[in-house]
């Protein structure tokens, strides 16, 4: 009977143990493997490179710059960043040639082009609209109030009138 629960014993622990050994070096693994170390040949390519790493944001993530960002597409862009830096391209060169691949949507900060002016200015269009329809509402409203009270008043009139002259019959 011993020999029964050992044997049940090993074949249920061995897979388990197994499954948690996976488990726990997984992570491990994984967060290793995502650590990027770039070499460069002196400090000043060193600090071009983390300032357009910061400055340029992940096409694929949602409002993240290629620093930050754990995407594949990140981690292409970054090597690319790191490739021109090393050989010796500007922070505008390496710019350019992002916004060239990858659109004006890597920029955080876009400029202003004839494509991107309702992106700049529709926020103070809608704002002057919203402001413009209010003011002629209220204005209508008033117009309505007042031809509203000279048709009441005119009514009263003849009301008073009616009965000023129904009173000098009797």
């Amino acid at each position: 009977m011993s020999t029964y629960k050992n044997r049940c014993f090993n074949t249920i622990t061995l897979p388990v143990l197994l499954f948690a050994i996976f488990y726990l070096i997984s992570p491990v693994s994984n967060a290793a493997g995502s650590i990027e170390s770039f070499e460069f040949d002196n400090a000043q390519k060193e600090d071009v490179f983390h300032d357009l790493t910061k400055q340029l944001r992940c096409p694929k993530c949602q409002n993240q710059n290629i620093s930050d960002s754990n995407a594949e597409l990140a981690k292409d862009m970054r090597n690319k960043t790191y490739e021109l830096v090393q050989s010796g391209q500007s922070k505008d060169q390496v710019i350019d040639y992002m916004v060239a691949r990858y659109g004006n949507f890597v920029r955080y900060d876009p400029p202003m082009t004839p494509a991107t002016i309702f992106l700049w200015l529709g926020p103070l269009l809608f704002i002057m609209f919203g402001v413009w329809f209010l003011f002629r509402l209220s204005k209508r409203s008033n117009e309505q109030d007042s031809s509203f009270d000279e048709l009441e008043s005119q009514r009263l009139k003849d009301i008073l009138e009616k009965e000023t002259s129904s009173n000098k019959e009797s």
